[in-house]
C-alpha cells in the first residue's frame, strides 16, 4: 500500500446512513448508545490495510448456485458491479462477502424459524476478491421476502447482505442491496430508517449486458466507500 492510500479517518457524510436510533425499527430502540460515544485515537491500525487469507478465496465461492451437488431451486441472478473509493478510484483486492436467504425467504441458520423450506443445494454465502479495476461478480438465486415481526404483518424485501473491507479499516462497509419496484420497500422500517437521498444507493438495477442468455438475469451493484456519495451502512 502507497502513501497515497493512507485516509485519515472522519465521520460519515451527513445524510448518507441512518440514525443509530430509528424508532420503527424495533431492535434500534434497545441497542442505541445512551451516552455520546467516545471517540478513540486513530492508529495505524485504521489507516492501513486489514489482512486476511486471500489464498483461501476460491473461484468456485462466487456461484452460489455450485456449491452443492444439485441445482438451489429459484430464479438465477448475477449481481455485479464495482467497488470504488470517494474519488472514484478503484478499489482493488478487496474482500466482498455475501449472505442471504433462499429463493422462499428462509436463512440456513438455526434461528430462522420462519415457515418456509429450506434448500439443501443452496448455503446462501459467497465470498471474491475485486479485480484491478475494483470489478466484482456472484452467481446466485433471487431471494425470498420473508416475515420479521417488527411490528404486525412486517415482511423484509428481498435483498442481499454485503461486507466489504477497503483498502482500510475506517472503510469496513456492511450494508444490503435491495431489487428495484420491490413493492415492500415503502413499508420496510430497516430501508427508510436510511435518509431519503441515499436510499437509492442501495437499490440495484437490472442490466441486459450483464443477462447471461438462456440462464440468469443481470443486475448492477455499484459500492463506493465513504464519502458523500457513500454506499449507505447496513442498519
Amino acid at each position: 500500500m502507497s502513501k497515497s492510500d493512507l485516509r485519515p479517518y472522519r465521520k460519515p457524510a451527513a445524510g448518507s446512513h441512518s440514525d443509530y436510533l430509528y424508532p420503527d425499527y424495533g431492535s434500534t430502540v434497545t441497542r442505541t448508545p445512551s451516552k455520546p460515544l467516545v471517540l478513540l485515537p486513530q492508529s495505524l491500525s485504521e489507516i492501513t490495510g486489514p489482512v486476511f487469507g486471500h489464498d483461501r478465496v476460491r473461484a468456485d465461492d462466487a456461484d452460489l448456485t455450485r456449491q452443492h451437488a444439485g441445482e438451489p431451486l429459484g430464479e438465477r441472478i448475477i449481481v455485479a458491479g464495482r467497488v470504488i473509493d470517494e474519488d472514484g478510484r478503484p478499489v482493488p483486492h478487496t474482500l466482498v462477502e455475501v449472505w442471504q436467504a433462499n429463493a422462499a425467504g428462509r436463512y440456513q441458520h438455526k434461528r430462522d424459524q420462519h415457515d418456509a423450506p429450506l434448500d439443501p443445494n443452496f448455503t446462501g454465502t459467497g465470498r471474491t476478491l475485486t479485480d484491478a479495476q475494483g470489478n466484482y461478480r456472484f452467481v446466485t438465486i433471487r431471494p425470498g421476502a420473508y416475515p420479521w415481526r417488527n411490528h404486525p404483518n412486517a415482511w423484509r424485501p428481498a435483498h442481499i447482505h454485503f461486507s466489504l473491507f477497503g483498502n482500510a479499516f475506517a472503510t469496513r462497509l456492511v450494508t444490503q442491496m435491495y431489487f428495484p419496484g420491490d413493492p415492500l420497500l415503502p413499508f420496510d422500517p430497516i430501508y427508510n430508517s436510511v435518509p431519503d437521498g441515499a436510499r437509492q444507493r442501495m437499490i440495484s438495477r437490472f442490466e441486459l449486458e450483464l443477462t447471461a442468455p438462456e440462464h440468469a438475469l443481470g443486475f448492477r451493484f455499484d459500492i463506493v466507500l465513504r464519502g458523500r456519495d457513500a454506499t449507505p451502512l447496513e442498519a
